[in-house]
């Protein structure tokens, strides 16, 4: 058996999330693990280092397997690609020890969210939006609180295999890109939908509707108001993921 490690790119608009689900539901484990094991005449199983939600996309994912085939990896990466969606790409596949897991080998994970101020029949495929012009500044000093080992329970939604709410986040920060506003986050592991929740509840506090005080209580106490809900999954990309 060989251990294979892919770097996969994908357009998340279409799929249920990264994660394979029983019946007809389309995701995109669910397709790659299809089509390499068409190519490979084997049941295939992937791991993938992040479980990216419904709707979000990934430029930097990683994905592990073991398979018996001998295929050159050149061939089957050009022949799964053939066969793949257009939405979901692998950008490249090396043999690598046994021992190599993608979710679990992993040291760290980057997230980058992509913000626009006023909704576009174009780029919203790939941002969210504020709608209105929101105090970035602020925004930063939000982010600057959450560097460093937190409780993120507040910023989550729970789930039954979820061990602890404990992060450590590295980096931090929102910077402009042309028309974009663009956070960029990289932590030793994130909870489900942490990132959507860290934007919107940074967005709020841009754009006047929440306090700065009532942010940073949400990492102390770990309450969340009702009406903050997670950003459009259509502005996060897993962006990196460091080994």
């Amino acid at each position: 058996m060989r251990t294979i490690r892919m770097q996969i790119e994908y357009d998340g608009t279409d799929y249920s999330g990264w994660q394979r689900q029983p019946g007809d539901v389309v995701t995109v484990q669910g397709e790659i693990e299809r089509v390499l094991g068409r190519i490979t005449q084997e049941p295939v199983s992937i791991d993938g280092a992040g479980r990216t939600d419904r709707g979000v996309h990934a430029r930097g994912q990683v994905a592990s397997f073991a398979v018996a085939s001998e295929m050159p990896l050149g061939r089957m990466m050009h022949s799964a690609n053939s066969l793949l969606p257009s939405t979901i790409r692998i950008t490249s596949m090396r043999q690598v020890p046994e021992s190599f897991h993608a979710r679990f080998s992993a040291t760290s994970r980057e997230y980058r969210y992509v913000l626009l101020e006023r909704p576009s029949a174009i780029d919203s495929r790939f941002a969210g939006c504020s709608h209105g012009k929101p105090d970035v500044v602020l925004m930063n000093r939000l982010a600057a609180m959450l560097v460093g080992t937190h409780d993120f329970a507040a910023f989550s939604k729970e789930t039954p295999d979820q061990q602890g709410t404990l992060c450590t986040v590295t980096e931090a920060r929102w910077y402009r890109s042309g028309r974009f506003h663009v956070f960029r986050i990289e932590a030793n592991r994130f909870l489900r939908s942490m990132v959507r929740f860290l934007v919107a509840g940074m967005i709020e506090v841009g754009m006047g509707r929440l306090s700065e005080e009532e942010f940073s209580r949400m990492l102390v106490d770990g309450g969340r108001p009702a009406s903050l809900v997670p950003a459009d999954p259509a502005g996060l990309f897993l962006w990196k993921v460091r080994y």
